[in-house]
């Protein structure tokens, strides 16, 4: 990590993958994470932590599924957050934008208990970025 200023919209152009994270920050014991959204992500769960998203641009849904096997869709928009309590099984979508998380360092982005991952979905702890900040010192 470095001590310059993170522009948020420079960073998200540095990369296409969707589904696949990037640090920006690193606070205390937790990542400052960014990612493109596109498509279905995958069922899962995170027993230790909650997970906390930002949209920064476009939709992102997602969709929860309590004990009894009922489930609620959760749409959020630009500008909108929302936190997964721990423990609680969910599964993100997006016809397309961007997102700002909040996890644990180290926490795997499809979760503790998972179904089958998609092509399109990095299973990861969280990419290093990768851009130049073309600032002035």
């Amino acid at each position: 990590m470095t001590a310059q200023p993170v522009n948020l919209a420079q960073a998200l152009a540095s990369f296409d993958d969707v589904y696949s994270p990037r640090i920006v920050a690193r606070m205390n014991d937790y990542d400052v994470r960014i990612a493109h959204t596109k498509g279905e992500h995958v069922w899962h769960t995170h027993a230790d932590t909650d997970e906390f998203f930002l949209v920064l641009d476009g939709r992102f849904d997602i969709a929860l599924r309590a004990a009894d096997g009922s489930e609620r869709t959760v749409v959020l928009n630009q500008g909108d957050t929302f936190v997964v309590p721990r423990g609680v099984e969910h599964k993100p979508s997006s016809p397309g934008g961007s997102i700002l998380m909040f996890e644990p360092t180290g926490t795997l982005t499809t979760g503790d208990h998972h179904g089958d991952v998609p092509a399109h979905v990095d299973s990861t702890t969280g990419h290093a970025l990768n851009y130049d900040l073309n600032y002035d010192a």
